[in-house]
């Protein structure tokens, strides 16, 4: 079963994380059981071809690539043994991850073991800035010696609303948004360039229909154990899901 999760997590990364997220989708969408099925079959055996690893993947619809044809395509020891291994170096939590601070310097996530985390995806210049800054800081005043953190990471991936570097991203945080938490290096959530950590957020909770981050403010929680617990929509504002947080630092203390 590890190697099946690496495969599906792979497959997911090619299709429904690329640049061309929203074409391939479409064309999932559009197409019939059957094509769809010979669509996949066709990506597995050219992903073989080119040195790649398998895979196997079920898609939003539960239209599903089915266990027999992937071990019938499945050649081989060598693709095995790439799987396997795939499967034994793919993260177990975010506590496997380090990134950069505002500053440039690494951060082990290791350190916020035990913490219940939001994580999200910022930009001073959205039209969700000011209500969404405003919620988060309530939350962290109230739940931080609770063990509760945020780590947000800019982004200008978005209509380009975070065009800063790193020093006014953080002298505006400070100044216009009075955020005492942690604000990280701006990273890339999605194409070629996405961020390890943010790859691995998409993986544990897709989106609806694909998994790409679709605009700022994209929110994650996660547990005291280091895996993803819920990831909400831009539009879903901080104190809507105050419950959830209220929960997971319940369990903590338990």
């Amino acid at each position: 079963m590890a190697m099946e999760h690496a495969i599906a997590l792979q497959l997911k990364q090619v299709i429904f994380e690329s640049d061309s997220a929203q074409l391939v989708a479409a064309i999932v969408e559009q197409s019939g059981i059957s094509d769809l099925h010979g669509i996949l079959a066709d990506i597995y055996l050219l992903s073989l071809q080119f040195d790649s690893v398998s895979f196997r993947y079920v898609n939003r619809s539960s239209l599903c690539f089915e266990d027999n044809l992937a071990k019938q395509t499945l050649r081989g020891p060598k693709e095995i043994e790439r799987g396997q291994k795939m499967a034994d170096e793919s993260p177990k939590s975010i506590y496997d991850f380090t990134v950069k601070d505002i500053s440039g310097n690494d951060v082990s996530l290791s350190q916020f073991k035990g913490k219940t985390l939001l994580i999200v995806n910022v930009a001073s210049k959205c039209g969700l800035t000011d209500a969404n800054y405003k919620e988060l800081n309530v939350l962290y005043e109230k739940y931080k010696e609770q063990g509760f953190e945020i780590l947000a990471f800019p982004c200008n991936q978005f209509l380009g609303q975070e065009p800063g570097n790193n020093e006014e991203i953080q002298q505006t945080v400070c100044t216009r948004f009075k955020a005492d938490f942690p604000i990280f290096d701006k990273v890339d959530v999605n194409g070629k360039n996405t961020a390890p950590l943010y790859k691995y957020l998409k993986a544990e909770k897709g989106g609806l229909l694909i998994d790409a981050i679709k605009w700022n403010f994209t929110k994650f929680l996660v547990s005291p154990d280091g895996k993803v617990s819920q990831r909400y929509s831009p539009r879903t504002s901080p104190l809507q899901f105050e419950k959830d947080i209220q929960a997971l630092l319940g369990q903590a203390s338990s």
